[in-house]
């Protein structure tokens, strides 16, 4: 097997190396079929077992019932910035956002394009270093919805207590969604790009409670209405097959961790290692994010100068350490550790910059 890295991409990132395993088993002949899982109808038998599984999986390790409706849809969550306020967003209703960072700031856009937008919440006046406090959000009781950004990929913070409203409560779980104990239960949607902790780029995940699903307003493409999908179980049109099959793959991995508890364990490790890296060595690097909110996923830090940072990223790829460039709007430096991450991973790497600071 060539040499495997240990890739830090914030997405596409790593997965399981047990499940490219099967995937490179399965390629060529999907279980007898004699056929690759690519080339399967997705109306056969074969197919609907792999969906089926998918969201089954989804609502047993997010402990939901069948009241949650699991959609495999195409176009990223980006795409759902949009569909959200066109769905439930009805003339004169109010949709109302948090912006905590860049995605938030992107589906708060297209509200607007749609329709009325509230900001109930903000930390763009401090560089988005924190998520406000529950306290401080103010949410028109009559508000259609509030959407929140759960983990912020570019500027490393993440939400670690929840609003409580009394309005439907919608979340992009982009990057952790699995990634935790959650009460799931609290979100009347959730959705997420698979691409960082649930599979490959182009498949994406939505989560719909029923009663909010019911809200749908009529008059929309029959393509761009969540009822479409959720009637068909995804299966309207051709769905992003090899995604979801991938998709079911990595949530059996999950399972077989021993669920959501087993990853958080770990999670919780991984990033407490990174980040005493970067506290016990704060002469030299910097954590740009208020502790209490702090990313599991996404670990952000800067060097004393960019021509050190430059020269960190560098030499930290020569030793195999990949995708450690900060994104290109905020520069530094990041860690993204999302659940395919290994402890083990997590510990060389904070091996290496404490030699990286003796060194420099």
């Amino acid at each position: 097997m060539a040499k495997r890295i240990y890739n830090f991409n914030a997405g596409p990132s790593t997965l399981p190396l047990d499940v490219l395993k099967i995937v490179q088993d399965e390629l060529l002949d999907y279980r007898g079929t004699g056929m690759s899982v690519m080339e399967i109808s997705h109306r056969s038998a074969q197919f609907d077992e792999i969906n089926e599984a998918a969201i089954s999986l989804t609502r047993e390790l997010m402990g939901l019932d069948e009241s949650y409706h699991v959609l495999f849809m195409g176009g990223g969550a980006s795409t759902q910035f949009g569909l959200i306020p066109m769905n439930f967003l009805r003339d004169g209703q109010t949709g109302a956002y948090v912006d905590t960072g860049t995605w938030s700031s992107k589906a708060i856009k297209e509200c607007e394009i749609q329709g009325k937008m509230h900001l109930a919440g903000s930390s763009k006046k401090d560089n988005y270093t924190f998520i406000p406090k529950m306290a401080d959000l103010d949410v028109p009781a009559d508000a259609a919805y509030l959407h929140i950004t759960s983990n912020n990929t570019i500027k490393g913070t993440q939400y670690h207590s929840w609003p409580k409203v009394s309005v439907p409560l919608i979340v992009d779980m982009s990057s952790d969604i699995m990634s935790r104990q959650l009460d799931h239960t609290m979100f009347s949607m959730m959705y997420a790009g698979a691409q960082k902790n649930l599979g490959p780029s182009g498949a994406t995940m939505v989560v719909i409670k029923d009663d909010l699903l019911q809200t749908c307003k009529d008059g929309n493409p029959t393509m761009l209405d969540y009822r479409t999908h959720a009637s068909k179980k995804s299966l309207y049109n051709t769905p992003p097959a090899f995604g979801i099959y991938i998709i079911k793959l990595v949530l059996e991995w999950v399972k077989n961790q021993g669920g959501l508890a087993a990853v958080e364990k770990v999670n919780r490790a991984k990033q407490e290692r990174l980040y005493q890296a970067i506290d016990l060595n704060n002469d030299f690097y910097r954590g740009p994010v208020q502790k209490d909110s702090r990313s599991w996923m996404n670990v952000c830090f800067r060097l004393p100068t960019e021509d050190l940072e430059k020269k960190f990223i560098a030499e930290a790829t020569a030793a195999g350490f990949g995708g450690l460039k900060g994104h290109r709007s905020v520069g530094g430096c990041r860690a993204s550790i999302y659940n395919a991450m290994t402890l083990e991973g997590c510990e060389k790497l904070a091996e290496f910059m404490q030699n990286f600071k003796k060194a420099n």
